[in-house]
């Protein structure tokens, strides 16, 4: 017959075999947890990488959407029926707690032209150069109170439904058509 302090040896050796195999798969664990931050860390610098990527693609969209837009308006100096005499490209403002950059900007003696180049254009952006861009301009310049203004909106690709609110809306709609190529003349034979 087991006596009480034989029980109580028994149970210590039970709790210590248990506490072994508890002290194992902790371990087991913890070296899958370390597997898992690793992988995790993997697969965050990859996103950032990806992200970075993205954006860089984004930006590049968005600079070669302006650059065909500029080029044009320069050259043609026009918004619809309104002719300009001037144009400036990324006009930047800042005054108090307003700040601004401008895509385009057209000037004659008695009208600005507005307009706002995107490489893909939504109905947001619309929203954002009439209620947005347009006020702050205004108080960017207040020096042009008493001019008219003229807006447009510029893609490369334009969804229907929002050429259908720019025109609506009384904007310009800017959009390539066709095949436009500049290509300069002094070549030299190789």
């Amino acid at each position: 017959m087991l006596t009480r302090l034989d029980r109580i040896e028994r149970g210590i050796e039970a709790l210590q075999k248990s506490q072994l195999r508890t002290d194992a798969q902790l371990a087991k664990t913890d070296a899958q947890l370390a597997k898992t931050d690793a992988q995790l860390a993997l697969t965050s610098a990859q996103l950032l990488e990806t992200k970075r990527i993205v954006s860089g693609i984004g930006i590049n969209l968005g600079d070669a959407a302006e650059d065909f837009f500029a080029h044009t308006l320069q050259e043609k100096k026009k918004l619809g029926s309104i002719q300009f005499d001037a144009v400036a490209l990324q006009l930047k403002a800042h005054k108090g707690k307003v700040q601004d950059e401008f895509d385009i900007v057209m000037y004659n003696g008695h009208a600005i032209g507005l307009v706002e180049v995107k490489h893909k254009v939504h109905p947001s952006d619309i929203d954002k150069l009439v209620s947005g861009k347009l006020p702050n301009f205004r108080k960017l310049f207040p020096q042009y109170a008493d001019f008219d203004f003229y807006l447009g909106i510029a893609g490369m690709s334009f969804p229907r439904e929002a050429v259908e609110m720019a025109e609506k809306a009384g904007l310009a709609v800017l959009r390539q058509k066709g095949e436009v190529l500049l290509m300069n003349t002094n070549l030299r034979a190789y």
